[in-house]
């Protein structure tokens, strides 16, 4: 069979020329003479080139370099009806999956590839680990048009058929889909569900509860930038998805719950009317409504002719869907309030649910949790929470973390137990996802760090609002500072699954890119970074940035040319090592002399003490490590005695040595 790769090539985007040009600098950047640059004591960092992909975009007006979408960006989109049926006896769900799919491009395309995930666990699939082998998807039919068409033994244009390729289905229509034109294909398979699958991202537990996700046939992306993105799931790196609309129609045996992405459109016909009736009035809850208790198992659901019962859930312009199946966990319920989504001037509200087991007592506050860190994200990205819900799910037994999909997560129990204030913390991680990348969609299986990065910002910006006394930068730097500067470090701008062994991509996805935001608070100002980092969401909400748009956000919103910050933190493994070399003092005037051990070049923050009380503070910009030197030094014209002098008091960067920032007398 002809692969799927050579497929891919075989289809050719419409943009033909390409340039490599750096990212245009607002300001002129320092320039070395001659002599100078003989004379280089440390890497003085260049300028970012743009792939000739990016410039091809610009060049086609789908992007810009000042950080927006282009007049011409495009998406395609996609609207689901799946019908899908578990079995938790069987451990089985076979679903029939009618997708329709819109070519949005300017580019006619041959083929339309979706994913399907569960083919990670197929005999012989390319992995990145250990999973359990359950068989993968089995295709029982695929229809085009409302026609049948049939699988083929070697995938090439101009042909009617359909082909697999580890995770990758190929639909191939015979012709091309052409701009602004739709393709219907229904899809009927079924699989066993593994016990933890996709790398402990779905599966069941302990007979009670089921976990749906990577679960139904999806269409890959095709962007402006690469045409159809045709990585394979590999179990690491997460996923790449586009928008679209499902309808869903879920059934389960009765006195089964289930919850998942989407207005839950039929619960007073599934609910037992007692259990409907508390849900209602969660709704409307400001405190945690009991929906369903212990009490109530075995009651919760209508009682079915067939034992059997159907959910219906729809949600429109979303990149997913997972949906929960629970027949013995508590239901807690509350709103909590989001902003304006519709700038009516009125407060909107969103539901909050929390499934948990009785095995894990600390979840008792789930639903609390989840409701202040839904509405502490919404102001501060300055962006409402969009949809109906959110929905926890305890999963202890299928995974140990956490997990998100739009409107819902899945996250462990046990190892919370004894620490509520941790439970909280990786709760306000992954609601964090419902805004990177669930809103901004950027593309995780290549950049794992710029959504994963930014949620851990955003997740100590929740925990700092929830918990005010925990706010520590010296403890969010501290996952990135135990490997900076050393082997196991590895550089940010690297494709998720081709880090090194060992903790180079965990540093390089969490903690490092978080840390890098908060420096470059430090760099641009607290307010204009908020602004720019706003104006990035409003931006890309609903599109599909790369890591450029990022900084070419950034640099229109500050008015700076932040090269050499980009360069520095996200390109190379350097780290940042600011000491204090000497302090003088002669005919009135004070000179400190800093010496930067490190190689990455960032500004030194001062704070001076004199004998008499008093202090200042004084700030060097980054105008000499550009240069090249080592060394720099600020002449205070005063004659008043220094007694001590800190760099970074108050800890804005990440210095892997802090013991020598500080000179006294």
């Amino acid at each position: 069979m002809r692969s799927i790769v050579s497929l891919v090539c075989l289809f050719v985007c419409a943009a033909c020329s390409t340039s490599n040009q750096s990212v245009q600098p607002d300001q002129e950047p320092v320039a070395l003479t001659t002599a100078e640059s003989f004379r280089l004591e440390r890497p003085v960092p260049y300028p970012v080139e743009l792939p000739p992909a990016f410039m091809n975009a610009v060049n086609n007006g789908t992007r810009t370099l000042s950080g927006e979408p282009g007049p011409r960006y495009w998406t395609n989109y996609t609207s689901y009806s799946i019908q899908a049926e578990l079995s938790p006896e069987d451990t089985v769900l076979l679903a029939t999956a009618s997708i329709q799919f819109t070519n949005n491009s300017p580019l006619n395309t041959p083929v339309l590839f979706l994913e399907l995930a569960q083919n990670l666990h197929a005999e012989g699939a390319v992995r990145k680990e250990e999973v359990e082998v359950t068989g993968g998807v089995s295709i029982h039919q695929v229809t085009l048009q409302g026609e049948e068409i049939q699988e083929l033994e070697q995938l090439g244009l101009g042909v009617t058929g359909w082909g697999t390729q580890g995770t990758l289905l190929a639909v191939l229509p015979g012709k091309n889909i052409v701009p602004n034109s739709t393709l219907d294909v229904e899809i009927t398979y079924s699989f066993k569900i593994p016990r933890a699958g996709a790398s402990e991202r779905m599966g069941y537990n302990d007979g009670n509860l089921y976990h749906m996700a990577y679960w139904y046939p999806q269409v890959v992306v095709m962007d402006d930038l690469e045409g159809w993105f045709t990585d394979p799931f590999t179990g690491n790196a997460e996923f790449y998805a586009g928008f679209g609309d499902y309808e869903l129609f879920i059934t389960v045996p009765e006195q089964w719950i289930v919850m998942g992405t989407g207005d839950l459109i039929n619960a007073e016909q599934v609910l037992a009317p007692r259990i409907f009736k508390r849900y209602e009035q969660a709704a409307g809850s400001d405190e945690v409504v009991s929906i369903v208790t212990p009490a109530d198992y075995g009651a919760s659901t209508i009682d079915a002719s067939n034992d059997k019962l159907t959910w219906r859930f729809s949600s429109r312009n979303v990149r997913d869907v997972a949906f929960s199946v629970v027949r013995e966990s508590n239901w807690d319920g509350m709103r909590t309030p989001v902003g304006d989504l519709n700038n009516d001037g009125v407060l909107d509200y969103t539901r909050i649910h929390a499934f948990w087991r009785s095995k894990a007592p600390e979840w008792r506050q789930g639903a609390e949790f989840g409701a202040h860190s839904i509405k502490a994200l919404s102001e501060y990205t300055a962006f409402p929470y969009p949809w109906p819900h959110m929905t926890l799910v305890e999963g202890d037994g299928i995974i140990s973390g956490g997990m998100e999909f739009p409107m819902t997560t899945l996250i462990g129990g046990d190892r919370y137990k004894s620490n509520p204030t941790a439970l909280y913390d990786v709760i306000a991680h992954e609601l964090a996802h419902m805004w990177m990348p669930m809103i901004v969609s950027n593309n995780e299986r290549r950049r794992a760090w710029m959504d994963e990065g930014s949620t851990t910002f955003h997740e100590a910006q929740s925990r700092w609002d929830h918990r005010p006394e925990s706010y520590n930068l010296t403890n969010e730097f501290a996952g990135y500072l135990q490997v900076a500067g050393t082997p196991f470090e590895g550089e940010i701008m690297r494709y998720s699954d081709y880090h090194y062994p060992g903790p180079a991509y965990g540093v390089a996805s969490y903690p490092k890119p978080a840390t890098v935001l908060f420096a470059l608070q430090g760099v641009i100002g607290e307010e204009v970074f908020h602004e720019a980092w706003k104006t990035y969401i409003q931006n890309w909400a609903y599109k599909h940035p790369t890591p450029y748009d990022l900084f070419h956000t950034f640099e229109t919103v500050s008015g700076k040319d932040l090269d050499w910050f980009w360069r520095s933190w996200y390109y190379e493994t350097w780290a940042l090592d600011q000491a204090l070399d000497d302090v003088t003092q002669a005919d009135g005037t004070t000179t400190i002399t800093i010496k930067d051990l490190g190689n990455v070049p960032m500004p030194v923050i001062l704070t001076v003490f004199f004998a008499d009380g008093g202090e200042e503070n004084h700030r060097l910009e980054v105008t000499d490590w550009l240069r090249g030197k080592r060394t720099a030094s600020l002449v205070l014209d005063t004659s008043r005695e220094v007694v001590s002098v800190e760099i970074d008091r108050l800890g804005q960067f990440p210095d892997k040595n802090r013991g020598n920032n500080t000179w006294q007398k």
